[in-house]
């Protein structure tokens, strides 16, 4: 009797493992192109942000219409470039995984950028960043001038750092001060932007202030930039000398 009563119950439970397996595959399934949808929105909206569009994101009735809307009215170009700036058109810029491209040696890299143009017509230029925090990864956007040197806005955001510390790098306040930073110096050497400790040194074109108690993921931010703008460094160099031809 026993045996048979044990018979049943492992039955039982190998019949609801697979039914719930079964389950849990379809509403996977279901789901995906929700969640997609939602990672594209949410990317497309970071991309807004950093040129200081979608602001009305937190006000409006139909999120996704609004942040599309937007992304079709002020993003008028992306496309791909390799490390020596020259594009690469078979390579959809909007599907680059920056953090795979970083694993790559310089050489292979897909290099995305995305092109903004405002009411006025001025345009600026969008490039994906990714870096290490302290518990993981950190990563956002940069926005620069025309002169393809100075910055217009940054967004950053993370995955697990220390909220009050490190997960400060997502307040407007840390991010506000990269505005007008220039990512070469004035012998035209790139330098980036240092994100120094708060305090520990003057603050010029070149330097922000760090988040107090939020040492390494303020160097990861640094490292993060230094990184990735670097790859652009010949794309950048040519659009000067084409823009002084």
């Amino acid at each position: 009797m026993k045996q048979s009563s044990d018979t049943y119950i492992f039955l039982y439970a190998s019949v609801m493992v697979v039914v719930v397996a079964a389950l849990l595959s379809v509403v996977a399934t279901v789901l995906r192109p929700y969640q997609e949808l939602n990672i594209e929105i949410a990317r497309k909206l970071d991309i807004l942000r950093s040129v200081e569009k979608a602001e009305l994101v937190a006000r409006v009735p139909d999120r996704n219409a609004y942040v599309e809307e937007e992304y079709e009215r002020y993003i008028v170009e992306s496309y791909v470039i390799n490390y020596r700036g020259e594009r690469q058109d078979d390579v959809d810029a909007f599907t680059v995984n920056v953090r795979d491209e970083l694993r790559k040696p310089l050489e292979q890299r897909n290099l995305p950028i995305f092109v903004s143009r405002d009411d006025e017509g001025s345009e600026r230029y969008i490039f994906p960043v990714h870096g290490r925090g302290l518990w993981g990864p950190v990563y956002g956007y940069v926005a620069l001038e025309e002169d393809y040197n100075t910055i217009f806005g940054v967004i950053f955001d993370h995955d697990s750092e220390t909220p009050g510390l490190g997960a400060e790098i997502n307040t407007r306040s840390f991010q506000n001060q990269f505005k007008g930073k220039k990512i070469f110096d004035e012998t035209g050497e790139f330098v980036s932007v240092s994100v120094i400790k708060p305090g520990s040194a003057a603050l010029n074109e070149h330097r922000v202030d760090g988040i107090s108690g939020g040492t390494i993921t303020s160097q990861g931010v640094e490292e993060m930039l230094q990184e990735v703008l670097g790859s652009y460094e010949n794309y950048f160099r040519n659009q000067k000398n084409h823009d002084h031809e």
